[in-house]
Order: structure tokens, then sequence, then C-alpha cells
């Protein structure tokens, strides 16, 4: 028993110390509903921080700062400018369903950093002096609140661009729909179906209005401050006034589609018409240059070797 004797007492003061842990383990039993709740509690957290950060960046960093600055900004704006931005960014698509607060604070964003920028570049790397680059720094705010503007002009212009390169297209398969015998609003829905681009991004708008009560007439002429397209304009003219007097629809799109697709051939004739004058600037300033040098090139180094040949100044 001798050598068995350090085993045995080993042996019962784990099983001891076992007895003791499942003891203070029964003991302290968590409450299920606790249990429930703290799990409920971690999950949503969890799913809250997910969700939050499947977000775009732009909604996650730069939407609540250009939100906190929109707010000191518009202290110093008008109805008018409020308006006059609201229609800019509903003629541009709304880009990332910007709305006027939105807008306002990205350009304070973009007037403090062109500040920053202007100050840091002419102050230290160009060395101008800090009373230069202050003044600078005030231009480069001027600057940055008015450049968005560029941005947001090039990108109502490029969808009207786009409107109005789809009209035609939109209008044959319109016309056809209802020669098929669909009514208008089905027609309508077929070119939404088949089609993409800003104008069935339109007509898909005004066809939700419809469904939610709204008249066909005030849903397709409140397309029209949405874009500013005139053959659009025309079009929908002619449509709401068709409605109006009782004419067959069918008619009107025939004689608008002959109308548009004349007038795409004349801006196509306008712009072939336009082109040698836009070919000019880069013939003048990059062909002829290259053209003088080949030709006048040699004339000028013979001319270079006989005046300072011996009859020439500095010779004999």
């Amino acid at each position: 028993m001798g050598p068995l004797l350090p085993v045995v007492i080993a042996a019962v003061a784990a099983l001891a110390i076992i007895l003791i842990a499942l003891g203070l383990a029964g003991g302290s039993a968590v409450d299920p509903v606790q249990a429930r709740l703290t799990q409920l509690g971690t999950m949503q957290a969890r799913n809250l921080e997910e969700i939050e950060l499947q977000q775009p960046f732009f909604d996650r960093t730069i939407r609540p700062l250009a939100g906190r600055l929109s707010d000191s900004v518009s202290r110093f704006t008008s109805a008018s400018f409020t308006q006059t931005t609201q229609k800019r960014l509903a003629m541009a698509g709304n880009p990332g369903d910007l709305r006027v607060a939105d807008w306002l604070g990205i350009k304070a964003i973009s007037a403090i950093v062109f500040a920053i920028l202007f100050f840091l570049v002419f102050t230290f790397l160009l060395a101008s002096g800090p009373v230069v680059g202050l003044l600078l720094g005030l231009a480069g705010i001027l600057f940055g609140y008015i450049a968005p503007e560029f941005w947001l002009g090039r990108r109502v212009r490029g969808r009207q661009h786009a409107i109005l390169l789809q009209i035609p297209d939109a209008l044959d398969l319109l016309t056809i729909s209802v020669r098929a015998g669909l009514g208008f609003d089905a027609a309508l829905s077929k070119v939404v179906e088949k089609m993409n681009g800003p104008l069935t991004d339109e007509f898909r708008r005004a066809l939700a209005e419809v469904r939610m009560g709204k008249a066909r007439r005030e849903a397709l002429r409140d397309i029209v401050p949405r874009t500013e397209v005139t053959p659009l304009t025309n079009f929908i003219g002619a449509i709401i006034q068709a409605e109006q007097l009782g004419v067959s629809i069918s008619k009107v799109l025939q004689v608008q589609s002959e109308q548009l697709r004349i007038e795409r051939r004349q801006r196509a004739e306008e712009m072939a018409a336009k082109a040698p004058i836009k070919m000019l600037f880069p013939l003048v300033g990059c062909i002829f240059p290259s053209l003088f040098v080949v030709i006048l090139g040699p004339a000028i180094i013979l001319i270079i070797k006989n005046l300072a040949g011996p009859g020439g100044p500095g010779g004999g």
C-alpha cells in the first residue's frame, strides 16, 4: 500500500475538485429567459453593425457629415436657390438619392477641401508665403463651393442627351405596341419592360404614379420639368391634347414618330456640317506645326549654314 498511497490521495483530490466544480456550475444555473434575451441583444447588435457596414461609403461617412454642414450653409441660401437646386437634382436623375440638404453639405465639404488644398500648395510647395496662401485659400473656398455645380450641370446635359437619343426608338416601340392593340398604358409598360435608360425611368415613374391614383395627363406633364428635352415635351403635349380632344392616339404616335425621325436626321446633318469646323482646331494646333517643321526645316538649316559660311557673319 505504501507506493499506491500517493496515487489514491491524488485521485481522491481530483475527484473532489471535479465534484466541487460540478456543484458550483449546477448552483449558478442561468435563467433561460435571460439567456435568450442576452442572445437576442447580441444578435441584434451584430445585425445592426453588419447592416451599417454593408451600406455604401457615401452613406456611412459623407452623408452624415454633409447633413451637419448643410444646416450651417442653408442659413445663407434663399428659397429660390433651394427650388433651383431641387429642380437640377431632379433633372440629373437624383444621383445617389441626393436631397437639397445633402447637396449643400457636399458643396460645403468641397469648399473646405479646396481651401485647405490651395493653402497647402501655395504656402509650402510653391513657397508663396502665408499671406498669399491665405488669400488663395479663400479663393479655394469659392472654387470648391462652385465646382460641384459643374459636375451637376454635366450630369444634367448627359442625361438630356441620353433621353434625346432614346426618344425615337421608344416612340417606335410605343407606336407598334398601340397598333398591335394595346392600350397606351400597357404600351408604355411594354416600352419600360423592353428598354433601359433615363427615358424609361421617367416612364416607369409616371406609370407608378398612375397606379397610385394620379391622373395620366398629370403624371405625363410632370415629366417635362424633370427633363426639359424639347422633343419629349412636344410628344407629351401631343398625347395630352389628343386625350383631351378624343383624337386617336395611334395617329398621333405615327405623326410624332415620323417627325422625330426627321429631327434625328436633321441633327445628324447638323453635326456633320459642324465636323469640319471642329476639326480645324486640332488640325491647326497639331498637324500644321509638324508640316512646317518637315517642309521648312531643311530650308532653315541651309540658310543657317550659308550665313555661317565664309561670306556670312563670323566668317574669315
